[in-house]
Parts: structure tokens; sequence; C-alpha cells
């Protein structure tokens, strides 16, 4: 049985990013093989606001559709009995649908929202929808394939 939620441990345990990469903080309200939520607190310190842009700091949105997928991500590690983190990755296949509605700026909690729409073998289809507070900040959908990691050198 898996977790209803998943602290920063246990995301590195599933999904091989790290920082300054790594887009998400925890995982809340798990449906196994079906929904959970992505936290992300938004600082100034992340390294991409120097640039992003200096003196109107704003997250870049291809970050936040970065977020939903690696929260889609441990959700898929999550709900597969059998499959080793440590052998496998999630990779994106498609991105469709993103919408960006309000910007995102240092101080800003998003709830990333990621909701499987189906499955085939190990392919993976999701909604995905970021909100700061009650306002939704972005969505997409997107497609992930799981497949067999044998370039990975680092031990988790």
């Amino acid at each position: 049985m898996s977790e209803t939620s998943i602290d920063i441990n246990g995301i590195m345990k599933k999904i091989p990013h790290r920082y300054p990469f790594l887009m998400i903080d925890r995982i809340e309200d798990v449906v196994r093989g079906v929904s959970c939520t992505g936290i992300k607190n938004v600082s100034v310190n992340e390294p991409f606001f120097q640039g992003h842009f200096p003196g109107h700091p704003i997250m870049p949105g291809v970050l936040i559709i970065e977020a939903m997928a690696q929260t889609a991500g441990v959700l898929v590690i999550d709900s597969l009995d059998g499959v080793d983190a440590s052998t496998h990755v999630v990779y994106f296949m498609s991105i469709d649908e993103a919408r960006f509605r309000k910007p995102v700026l240092p101080g800003d909690q998003l709830h990333i929202k990621v909701e499987k729409e189906r499955n085939r073998g190990h392919v993976w289809r999701f909604r995905g929808q970021a909100y700061v507070g009650e306002t939704l900040v972005a969505e997409a959908i997107y497609t992930a394939m799981l497949v067999p990691d044998s370039g990975r050198t680092e031990s988790r």
C-alpha cells in the first residue's frame, strides 16, 4: 500500500530529479493510480529568478509544466507494484492544451493537482492544474512513458 502523502525524501526515492531541477517539495492526497497533489514552495532564491525577469521575478511557465510532470512521475512510480524506481524513469511524450492564466511569484505556494486520464501499458495521460490559493494559474494535458533506465549511475 502506498502513502497518502510523500515527503521530499520519498520523492527523491521515486524520481531522479535533484536540485536545482527538482520542482516539487511534497506530494499530498495520493490516490494510488488515480491522482495526487504536488506542492511547490516558490522562493525568491530559486536560480531561475535571476534571469526571469530581473526586477520582476516570474516563475517560467515551462517549469510549472515540469512540476506537473514530476508530480505525475511520482504518482506513476508509486502506483506500480514491482517497478523499481532506481531502474525506471518517466519521460515526457507530449504536452497539449497548456495554458498559463496568472503569473507565479516568489512567496507563492503552488498546488499541482494531477489526475490520470488513462493509461495503456507504460504510457500514461494526465490532466494537470496548478493553483495558487484558489486561483488557477496553469493547466495542461500531457502524456508520459515509463521506461527502463540503464544509464543511471547515481545510487539512490
